[in-house]
């Protein structure tokens, strides 16, 4: 039962940041918009793998479910330890896992964002992703008083 709690706050978690961030675009200049790095992850790895991308809206949606699967997983690190910290342990994942989407993937050879505008794209990306770590802790704080 506490996987199953561990594994449904990390994705609630991922919800939130992916909404955050697909919503966010449509309003928002010069959003972050970390999907487009996720499109090109998934494309060069299956690449590496000798296989051919998908193209369009089915790279887009590979994409999209790799980074709520990935970030649940990673946000779900949030209950390791002592329960009563998981919040504050969900923050601290989301600002490293933010910082790591913001300033990582230039250096792995995936490019910029599209429409990066510093510092402002940057600090948006690291407050969503600190936003989804709250919120996956949270969550867990929750599931765990019913």
């Amino acid at each position: 039962m506490s996987v199953l709690k561990t594994l449904a706050s990390g994705l609630i978690g991922s919800a939130t940041l992916t909404a955050v961030h697909q919503g966010a675009q449509r309003f928002i200049p010069n959003a972050p918009h970390v999907d487009a790095i996720g499109r090109r992850a998934v494309a060069r790895g299956i690449r590496a793998l000798g296989g051919t991308p998908p193209q369009g809206r089915r790279l887009h949606d590979t994409a999209l479910v790799g980074d709520l699967l990935s970030n649940a997983l990673y946000y779900g690190l949030m209950d390791v330890g002592h329960p009563r910290h998981r919040i504050a342990r969900g923050a601290l994942l989301g600002l490293v896992g933010g910082l790591g989407a913001a300033f990582l993937p230039q250096r792995l050879g995936l490019g910029r964002q599209p429409h990066e505008r510093r510092p402002r794209t940057p600090l948006m990306t690291v407050a969503w992703y600190t936003l989804g770590g709250i919120a996956s802790g949270a969550v867990r704080q929750l599931l765990d008083r019913q």
